[in-house]
């Protein structure tokens, strides 16, 4: 009797878990389906310098004693505050989509707004790469600096590769960390094919077109080699593009050398020419201090309130679940 009362309290639990998803699920669909606004963000401009001497003087006061902490404050105030070229810090962690664009392009036009020809901007990229658009579109809005005379300096810490390493080649200097892994200049498709599973249930699929090569190869239809023939003829085309990219950006390269889709390491990378300087944007930056101001520029997309509640309610369905699965355990 025991166990069967405390299945019936887990059901009973798991009943109200289900219900309160489908409520908060039915607010998601009902917030999302109102009048559809435009996402708008706020820039937010971060002064690195200034954290940076506030970190040095906690460190100072840490280490000296109050007389001698106070004769390096005196020191420090005694210096002339000057006005030095700026130096702009933009990340990027790009996804598969580069959906990160967005937020470059915003932050971009805000630099391209107050930089002169004296400031410099650093890009500390991150990405594996992604769909081929996506990432044409990141490096065009990097591009945009190029062509006003705003010196670009990429920073690769952990990687750019493929179309990661499409926007590094536009930088005026490419930096990487040792072990970054650097390259992957290449072209790659791949799906899988239902046709022969399709047949075997008696499934038909049909598929109309009007063009030759609309669709080249697809998920469900029956591929033949004329269309594989084609596709692969596209992916060389789409390569050479993108070959020719990197050359024009980066003209000292052996771009038949280096744009066989490996990748290499930092170290690996220097000699290759893909990179500059081995070294970590936190050395960069610090190097920077005392020749210019330092300002973080990020442009921050507000969420909107389906999202908030999707991720509030997320997180409350988390913790309830744990707790019901918690207590089953310990009945």
């Amino acid at each position: 009797m025991e166990f069967i009362y405390e299945y019936g309290m887990f059901l009973a639990k798991a009943v109200t878990l289900v219900a309160a998803a489908a409520l908060i699920i039915g607010l998601i669909a009902g917030a999302a389906a109102g009048k559809a606004r435009p996402k708008k963000g706020q820039l937010q401009f971060t002064d690195l310098t200034a954290q940076y001497k506030a970190v040095t003087e906690d460190m100072q006061q840490q280490l000296l004693d109050k007389k001698q902490f106070k004769q390096w404050q005196k020191t420090q105030q005694s210096k002339k505050a000057e006005t030095k070229p700026r130096l702009f810090v933009v990340d990027f962690h790009g996804s598969m989509d580069a959906r990160e664009a967005e937020s470059l392009r915003e932050e971009v036009t805000a630099i391209l707004a107050v930089a002169g020809k004296e400031d410099e901007v650093l890009l500390r990229l991150e990405s594996g790469g992604g769909v081929v658009h996506g990432y044409g579109l990141a490096a065009s809005q990097l591009d945009r600096l190029r062509k006003a005379e705003v010196s670009l300096t990429v920073a690769i810490d952990k990687v750019a590769a493929s179309g990661g390493y499409m926007m590094a080649c536009i930088g005026h200097k490419i930096l990487a960390a040792p072990f970054a892994i650097v390259g992957s200049i290449g072209v790659i498709a791949q799906l899988p094919n239902f046709n022969k599973l399709l047949k075997k249930g008696h499934i038909d699929f049909e598929q109309f077109t009007a063009g030759e090569y609309k669709r080249t190869v697809t998920l469900f239809g029956e591929n033949n080699d004329k269309g594989r023939q084609k596709f692969q003829q596209e992916l060389e085309q789409t390569h050479q593009l993108f070959k020719q990219f990197v050359q024009d950006h980066r003209p000292q390269l052996d771009i038949d050398q280096v744009a066989t889709g490996e990748h290499w390491f930092g170290y690996q990378a220097l000699p290759l020419k893909l990179v500059d300087e081995i070294q970590t944007s936190d050395a960069y930056l610090l190097s920077q201090m005392s020749q210019r101001d330092l300002f973080q520029v990020r442009y921050q997309l507000r969420k909107g309130i389906a999202e908030k509640v999707g991720i509030g309610s997320a997180n409350i369905l988390s913790v309830w679940w744990q707790k019901l699965m918690q207590q089953s355990r310990l009945g």
